[in-house]
C-alpha cells in the first residue's frame, strides 16, 4: 500500500507547530496566539487519522473538509504572528 502523503505531511505539520508553540511560549513570551495556533495546527492531522476511519463516503468528506477550514485558521494564526512580529 502506497504512503499516505496527506496523513504524513498533516502529522510533520504538526509537529512543526508543536515546536513553534513551544518557542514563542518560551523565547517570546507569546501565549495567546501561539495557543490558538496549536489547537488549530495540530486539529488538521487529528481530523485526517479520523477521515480514515469515517462511516461514510459524505463522512469522509466532512471531516476533511474541516481538516481544510483548521488549515486556512492556522494559516491565518501564522500570518498574524508574521506580521506582528512576536
Amino acid at each position: 500500500m502506497s504512503e499516505n502523503i496527506i496523513k504524513t505531511k498533516s502529522f510533520s505539520f504538526a509537529l512543526r507547530i508543536v515546536k513553534l508553540f513551544q518557542f514563542l511560549n518560551q523565547e517570546k513570551k507569546e501565549y495567546d496566539l501561539s495557543k490558538q495556533l496549536l489547537r488549530s495546527g495540530t486539529t488538521i492531522g487529528a481530523l485526517v487519522r479520523e477521515s480514515e476511519q469515517a462511516e461514510s463516503k459524505l463522512d469522509f468528506i466532512h471531516k476533511l473538509a474541516i481538516a481544510q477550514k483548521e488549515a486556512n485558521e492556522s494559516d491565518y494564526w501564522l500570518e498574524v504572528l508574521f506580521q506582528s512580529a512576536c
